[in-house]
């Protein structure tokens, strides 16, 4: 069975990385732990912060991988403990977020139980290219010196 996808179109052309990016989204936006928030912090820059109460800095790790931002996490065993009651999630995670181009990573800070990863991205400029049209009669005219050469 195929699927449907809005990139099948013939209007789409060269878009199967973002493709692979949306299937790789859906396939982990499932999974609702660790909580995160996202926000707009200025003009161009944005703040991931996420919840990771019982993990310290030496659990967790930051990593670009192929334009994505992947945050890793495994809480040390505390097997040694005996606990009445267990509301304090301590699962390994991994969250990953896919960066557009040209979005850099900043920082990662740990406050308080929050992982704050703070992005960039640069003020877009709008690249207007214009396209030389040519004649049916100019490119047979290239096309016959090309000829001639070989």
């Amino acid at each position: 069975m195929s699927r449907l996808s809005l990139f099948n179109s013939p209007l789409m052309l060269g878009f199967e990385q973002f493709e692979q990016a949306v299937d790789m989204i859906s396939k982990t936006a499932s999974d609702g732990y660790p909580p995160y928030n996202v926000e707009k912090v200025s003009e161009n820059k944005i703040r991931i912060t996420l919840a990771v109460a019982g993990f310290s800095q030496e659990d967790m790790q930051v990593q670009i991988e192929n334009n994505q931002l992947v945050i890793k996490g495994k809480a040390k065993s505390d097997d040694d403990k005996e606990y009445l009651h267990r509301g304090i999630a301590a699962r390994q995670f991994r969250r990953a977020f896919v960066l557009a181009e040209g979005i850099e990573v900043l920082d990662a800070k740990l406050e308080n139980g929050l992982l704050h990863v703070d992005l960039e991205q640069p003020l877009q400029n709008i690249a207007i290219r214009s396209i030389e049209i040519q004649t049916s009669s100019e490119k047979s005219s290239a096309t016959v010196i090309e000829d001639k050469k070989s």
